[in-house]
């Protein structure tokens, strides 16, 4: 497993509450600003997507190349962030 970003790690530390959706690993302002574009303004409701996917990793990340054209490093990073805050947190 690659090493996570201090982003990942700042993410996964602690509840989301409000985080906004660029709060997550792998999620850039340009990838923010299409998620937002879309209706997912917050980390939570990204959650809600992966949650609705079954926590399926290539579910998740077809959806967010379909949402936000996310590459491949952006859909993983995301994913494993995701990923780990519910193991910490669910």
């Amino acid at each position: 497993m690659s090493s996570t970003s201090q982003k990942h790690k700042d993410f996964v530390a602690e509840p989301m509450g409000e985080k906004p959706v660029t709060a997550l690993a792998g999620i850039g302002e340009v990838l923010g600003q299409r998620l937002e574009g879309k209706g997912f303004d917050k980390a939570y409701v990204v959650l809600g997507q992966f949650l609705v996917l079954k926590k399926d990793e290539e579910l998740f990340r077809d959806w967010l190349k379909d949402t936000c054209k996310a590459n491949v490093k952006q859909q993983g990073d995301c994913f494993g962030c995701l990923k780990e805050w519910c193991d910490a947190f669910l």
